[in-house]
C-alpha cells in the first residue's frame, strides 16, 4: 500500500455516500465473482478514480485523451502529467490505456470485470459503448455504472450540466444493457437533500467548522441512503450491474 493509498483508506468513511456505496459494491462482486485467481478489472473512464483504490484486483484505467474545450475545463481525460504519475500513487494498477471506448481497439474477453462510474452519461454513442464493454468481458464477468437518476434530476435549465449528453430514467438504462448482456439488474442510490449537497463540499484545512460540517453531512446522508433501491424521486443516482 502506498502513501496515497493509506491516506485515502484513513478518509473513505468520512467520504460521500456515493463513493463508499460504490465502493462496498465492487468489493462485493469481487468477493462473489467466483475465480481463484486475482481479477483482472477494467476502469472506464476511470482517471484518477478513487473508486478502485486499494480493491484486491489488477486494474487497468482507460480514458479519452484530455482536449482543450469542455474536457479540459471540467478536468476530465488523460494527460501526460496524470499518466506519468498514477502508477507511483497506485500500488494495483496494471495498465493504463489512452482509447475512446467507442472505438476500442481491446481484445474481446480480456477482463473479468468493467467498472463504469459516472461515465456513460457524457457519451454521445451509448449503444456502441456499451457493446464494446459488454465484448471485452470474460463469460460470468460483470460490469458496474452509475450514472445520474434522470428519473428525478433532468439535465435541464440553468443548472444543465453542459458535458452530459443526456440522464438515463431507469428503463432507459436498463434498456440498454439488456442488449449487450445476459442481465441487467438497475436501482436506485443515494438520497438528495441538504447532507448530501453539503458532503459533496471539499475537506479545507483552514476551516474547521465546514470540515465538521461536511463529515457529518455525510455520516447523516449514508443513514439516509439506506433502502432507497425502489425510491425513483429523491435519490441521485442510478446504478446499474450487467452479467455476462
Amino acid at each position: 500500500m502506498t502513501n496515497y493509498e493509506f491516506m485515502r483508506w484513513l478518509t473513505f468513511p468520512i467520504m460521500p455516500t456515493h463513493l463508499l456505496t460504490v465502493r462496498n459494491d465492487i468489493k462485493h462482486l469481487i468477493k462473489t465473482h467466483g475465480t481463484k485467481s486475482r481479477l483482472s478489472m477494467l476502469d472506464v473512464g476511470g482517471r484518477k478514480s478513487p473508486y478502485t483504490i486499494n480493491l484486491p484486483a489488477d486494474i487497468t484505467l482507460l480514458d479519452v485523451p484530455q482536449e482543450s474545450g469542455t474536457k479540459e475545463e471540467l478536468n476530465l481525460g488523460f494527460t501526460d502529467n496524470i499518466l506519468s504519475t498514477i502508477q507511483k500513487k497506485r500500488s494495483n494498477i496494471s495498465n493504463v490505456i489512452i482509447q475512446d471506448m467507442t472505438k476500442s481497439k481491446l481484445e474481446d474477453a480480456s477482463y473479468d470485470a468493467v467498472v463504469c462510474i459516472e461515465v456513460i452519461e457524457h457519451v454521445e454513442e451509448d449503444d456502441i459503448f456499451v457493446k464494446n464493454i459488454s465484448k471485452v468481458i470474460k463469460s460470468g464477468g460483470w460490469a458496474y455504472f452509475t450514472t445520474p437518476n434522470g428519473d428525478y434530476i433532468k439535465n435541464e435549465g440553468p443548472n444543465k450540466n453542459p458535458d452530459h449528453v443526456r440522464h438515463y430514467t431507469k428503463q432507459e438504462l436498463e434498456d440498454v444493457l439488456k442488449k449487450h448482456f445476459k442481465k441487467a439488474e438497475v436501482y436506485y442510490a443515494v438520497k438528495t437533500g441538504k447532507y448530501r449537497v453539503q458532503g459533496l463540499k471539499s475537506y479545507k484545512k483552514n476551516n474547521p467548522l465546514s470540515m465538521f460540517k461536511t463529515m457529518y453531512s455525510n455520516i447523516v446522508n449514508r443513514f439516509q441512503s439506506k433502502n432507497v433501491k425502489h425510491m425513483s424521486q429523491n435519490t441521485a443516482h442510478l446504478i446499474a450491474i450487467g452479467y455476462k
